[in-house]
């Protein structure tokens, strides 16, 4: 008799931002508005500019961008782009290690049940590993993602697929046995270029995005055979 074949689900790779965490409203953005009262700047992101500004992938990218729309001189911009965000990245930080970034309701479940099916699970991310680490740490075991890569591992920022391409190359998994998680379209283009299938689950920021080519999408991880857990928890072994 011949062995079985593997099962098709042979890792589940998830974002951070968005995904595994609602950190983007008030977790970046108040960090950010501390960061610009800190320096002295008229700045604050209310909810729905900031959502317009998350159409810039990468908060030192989306920082800058913002300064030179304010009128700040180019020669300028990157120097205060980078000081502001470093400043914001410790204020995140200390959110984090006071608790106050939670895991998006059903995540820990369904992270505990595909690991206990067996299945590789890996952080595909462009935020910084000064955050990431400690926030996957506060909210999982450490042994829970056999890959976790960054933005400051791999700088090009989604929908380049970059990210994807050497998480699947760590993991030794081709693409077509991997699942990607996301929140935002960039993510699932991010995702689809890497040659994922990819399931989306929203939140408030991205809940009108293009999820075209997506296989499936959800607005939440749990609630009553709905969520997007019992979708992925479905294809586990």
């Amino acid at each position: 008799m011949s062995p079985e074949p593997p099962h098709p689900l042979g890792a589940v790779i998830f974002d951070v931002d968005g995904t595994l965490v609602d950190s983007e409203r008030d977790g970046h953005r108040v960090a950010f508005n501390a960061a610009f009262a800190a320096a002295g700047l008229p700045y604050h992101w209310d909810v729905t500019e900031y959502g317009r500004l998350l159409e810039i992938t990468g908060g030192y990218h989306r920082l800058a961008a913002f300064l030179a729309e304010a009128g700040h001189h180019p020669s300028e911009v990157p120097a205060l782009a980078e000081r502001l965000h470093a400043d914001k990245t410790a204020r995140f930080r200390d959110l984090v290690a006071h608790g106050h970034i939670p895991a998006r309701p059903g995540v820990p479940e369904l992270v505990r049940e595909l690991g206990a099916a067996g299945v590789p699970l890996a952080v595909a991310t462009t935020g910084s590993r000064e955050w990431v680490t400690p926030l996957l740490r506060r909210l999982f075991a450490r042994d829970t993602f056999a890959v976790v890569l960054t933005g400051t591992e791999v700088p090009a920022l989604k929908p380049d697929p970059a990210v994807y391409d050497t998480v699947l190359a760590r993991l030794g998994v081709p693409a077509e046995r991997a699942l990607a998680v996301e929140d935002s379209e960039n993510g699932l283009r991010a995702a689809l270029g890497a040659g994922l299938a990819c399931v989306v689950v929203t939140n408030d920021y991205t809940r009108q995005q293009d999820f075209t080519g997506s296989a499936a999408v959800f607005d939440q991880f749990d609630g009553a055979g709905t969520g997007a857990g019992v979708f992925i928890a479905g294809l586990a072994p």
